[in-house]
């Protein structure tokens, strides 16, 4: 396993522990469809919340939120409709959050940041 594999499933793990402590519930981990995949599927009261988690240990690159790309959003748009069609809850409420983690390279958390309904949804783009 690679090391952004690896720091990728921390930072899944360390976000649902997180949200988990605000009261969302977990539904599911790593959805995945041909139009993308969604890290974390988590419920906030009656919201679906669809969570792009994003970890990293430099910020060689940016920020890590700053690496959500529009065609990343486009993709994690069409991946969220697909999970909603498949579990037959197109008439539920929903929003994409962005976790953003910076963590030491021993994984020690030096930020961790929540953005929910991070950006806006445009339902024709689907």
């Amino acid at each position: 396993m690679t090391h952004q594999k690896r720091l990728g499933e921390w930072g899944e793990a360390e976000a649902r522990r997180y949200l988990e402590t605000q009261a969302y519930v977990f539904i599911e981990r790593n959805f995945r469809v041909p139009e993308g995949e969604i890290d974390l599927v988590m419920q906030d009261g009656d919201i679906v919340v669809f969570v792009e988690v994003k970890a990293r240990t430099s910020n060689k690159f940016g920020a890590p939120e700053e690496s959500v790309s529009k065609v990343k959003r486009q993709r994690l748009q069409r991946a969220a409709w697909a999970f909603l069609q498949e579990h037959e809850m197109l008439d539920s409420s929903w929003r994409i959050d962005v976790v953003a983690i910076e963590a030491s390279p021993n994984r020690t958390i030096r930020r961790l940041d929540h953005y929910p309904g991070a950006f806006d949804i445009d339902l024709n783009s689907l």
